[in-house]
């Protein structure tokens, strides 16, 4: 027999953001109950809403099904006293187990008899484990947390009401002061109180109260009513997953409607006008079928179609108080030169330990000289790198900046050009923002894309020089972004930066102007290790095995794009039939020449065998090929090495008695290892 299941936590309205991962969270905590307690049950459907979160389980088993169990106790020897009586333990463990010492068995296992017990456990009432229910809600966690009153309780909002009900009784507990019930609350103005009678009947009974719980059919009906005014009046409005989910999560009855705005305003740019509605308002912009930017908007009124006229004006009067505010700052933003913008810099802190932003844009300006300079670049594209480093942040000072944040480098791209600045340099503005998320778009320019590299690794390494580095899931200074959008760049453009030498350089550089709370190899490992952990997700992404990734990455990180070629290499070939030995052969060239002794030289007069000299020969190939070899090209050079290798140790006592013979061998091992080495570290390869 089976019942349904209704749990409903009734809160003050939450975050947009946070509803729809708290409600799976709620669904797998009580998936992991159900589990955990062994309780059968069929589908679970969730339903939110800026004030609920609800998961109904279907089918839920009323009692638990009986099972047997097993249990392993103490083994033989301990079990049994000098007289072969049941010793402490053994009785511990069956009044533990809740059995009866006669029913205590052993058995073997691998040559030890340890005591065993096989026991019918009788399934308990379902309702009867149901209140433990309790402990699911209060141990849920949020990105953000409140108390109310005096309750101990940190929660995302205030619980203001609780069902919990399987089948038609209600199960008892209490949260701050709320005991469950089966009534629940509708539209905050529109509907009343609901009686919930049981389970099944919620959604029906929550939308005759103007609620509508299901947030996916809330979501479906936003989408018809958007297309139903874009048809009505031959509009564009443009999908927007963000913006709908937002907007979804805001309302529990939605209606849409229209307003506008003054024509004027269409003046301003169009990432102003687009981020005031979409970012301050929560509105949606309207297009024309030829993406014109028209002056109207659309948005979700959290409830019906009565008095909408009213609703649009309202909307209207809020809208034109922003853009008259937009307005305003442009335009006196308009009268700032580059040069004065720049200049206010100066009183700007980026940090307390690393100064103002006019000391960090010369730190950058360095590095991405140095970056220029390992990239070949030629004279002419440097003094755009001065010059863009001279001024690339200047429009934080922007009125338009500081009351839109998200505009940063948007607006900095359009003043510039302005001002008549170059094109290049304005683009490279906007995009050494680039990317904002782990997905997110990357700069499309070179200049763009070396002053985000520079910007990134500079803040990175400034951060860690100064003992600031990301913890648990605290990176107030998003270093972990910085860094995955600095590798994603550099594998994006292909460029072979010594990854190695320009952190080394970096630090060095950091601590010449007073970051210098750790020392410089600390600080070199950590940011080592670091982007390390980035390239493994990058990789991760790639779908690269696990024990290739760690390959790849065991030595420190260097040329990142060759790195990313030789994993993919790899693991293209890790199923070939050649790919098992010549791992196996690299791996003992490698493991051997560990014992090599530093300042010993190859020297082919103490060769005493044939297959001595065929390894030296393919290792002076080796040398003189390698640089110029593609990365799949090395793996085929020490594919065709393994009949060489193996032909070498059949014939071969690497570590003979003959203290000179052996450290000839050991340095021609070595030499070879160091190829290997910079390929990946075969070791780690699984080939079993």
């Amino acid at each position: 027999m089976s019942k349904d299941f209704l749990l409903e936590i009734g809160l003050e309205e939450m975050p947009a953001q946070y509803v729809t991962s708290s409600v799976l969270q709620l669904e797998k905590r009580v998936t992991d109950w159900l589990m955990e307690n062994k309780i059968e049950f069929g589908e679970i459907k969730t339903y939110s809403t800026p004030r609920r979160l609800t998961v109904l389980v279907e089918k839920m088993a009323e009692e638990q099904a009986n099972r047997v169990e097993e249990a392993k106790g103490p083994a033989k020897k301990i079990a049994l006293d000098e007289d072969g009586n049941w010793s402490k333990a053994a009785l511990g463990f069956a009044k533990s187990q809740k059995v009866d010492p006669a029913d205590l068995t052993f058995r073997d296992i691998k040559g030890v008899e340890y005591i065993y017990i096989k026991k019918e456990v009788i399934g308990e009432k379902t309702s009867n484990l149901l209140p433990s229910l309790e402990k699911v809600v209060t141990s849920m966690t949020f990105p953000v947390s409140m108390h109310w009153g005096s309750n101990d309780l940190r929660y995302i909002r205030p619980i203001k009401w609780l069902i919990a009900m399987f089948g038609e009784e209600i199960i008892p507990f209490e949260i701050t002061g709320v005991e469950t019930s089966n009534t629940s609350r509708g539209h905050r103005f529109l509907g009343k109180t609901a009686t919930i009678k049981k389970p099944s009947d919620y959604p029906n009974a929550l939308l005759e109260q103007f609620v509508v719980v299901n947030a996916k059919e809330r979501k479906q009906a936003i989408v018809e009513q958007l297309r139903e005014i874009e048809s009505m009046e031959n509009w564009q409005i443009k999908e927007d997953d963000d913006l709908l989910e937002e907007v979804t999560n805001l309302v529990e009855y939605p209606t849409v409607l229209s307003g506008n705005f003054e024509k004027e305003y269409l003046e301003l740019p169009e990432e102003v006008l687009i981020t005031t509605m979409k970012e301050h308002q929560r509105y949606f912009p309207v297009f024309s079928q030829e993406d014109e930017l028209l002056p109207h908007f659309v948005t979700v009124r959290n409830g019906n179609h009565e008095n909408l006229d009213t609703v649009a004006r309202g909307n209207e009067k809020v809208l034109r108080a922003r853009l008259s505010d937009a307005d305003f700052f442009y335009q006196e933003d308009l009268k700032m030169t580059i040069d004065e913008a720049v200049a206010k810099l100066q009183n700007i802190v980026f940090h307390e330990k690393l100064g103002t932003l006019t000391e960090k844009m010369k730190r950058v300006q360095k590095v991405a000289l140095m970056l220029a300079d390992y990239l070949d670049w030629q004279e002419e594209d440097k003094q755009d790198i001065i010059r863009l480093t001279n001024i690339y942040k200047f429009d934080l000072v922007t009125n338009i900046v500081g009351e839109f944040p998200e505009l940063q480098g948007l607006m900095g791209e359009k003043y510039a050009l302005l001002q008549g600045e170059k094109p290049a340099i304005a683009t490279a503005i906007r995009e050494h923002y680039l990317p904002t998320s782990a997905e997110g778009d990357l700069p499309q320019t070179d200049l763009g894309s070396l002053i985000a590299i520079a910007d990134k690794l500079e803040t990175l390494i400034g951060f860690f020089c100064v003992n600031i580095a990301p913890t648990g899931s605290a990176d107030p200074f998003g270093l972990r972004r910085s860094a995955f959008g600095a590798v994603r760049i550099i594998q994006a453009n292909g460029w072979d930066i010594p990854m190695l030498e320009v952190v080394s350089r970096i630090v060095d550089m950091e601590r010449a102007e007073g970051a210098t709370e750790l020392p410089s190899s600390d600080v070199i490992k950590e940011v080592q290790t670091f982007l390390k952990n980035r390239l493994r997700v990058i990789l991760q992404g790639h779908h690269i095995r696990h024990d290739i990734i760690d390959a790849v990455i065991g030595g420190d990180p260097n040329m990142i794009p060759q790195l990313i070629d030789r994993a993919q290499i790899l693991n293209k070939h890790a199923d070939a039939e050649w790919f098992r030995p010549t791992i196996e052969a690299l791996t003992r060239v490698v493991n051997i020449s560990k014992k090599y002794e530093d300042g010993v030289e190859v020297d082919p007069n103490l060769f005493e065998n044939e297959y001595e000299q065929a390894l030296f020969n393919k290792l002076e190939k080796l040398k003189f090929d390698f640089a110029g070899l593609k990365i799949v090209d090395r793996l085929k050079a020490f594919a065709d090495l393994r009949t060489t290798i193996d032909a070498y140790f059949d014939n071969t006592l690497v570590m003979t008695d003959n203290d000179e013979l052996k450290n000839n061998r050991l340095a021609l091992l070595f030499e070879l290892a160091s190829f290997i080495k910079e390929f990946a570290q075969m070791d780690e390869i699984n080939v079993k």
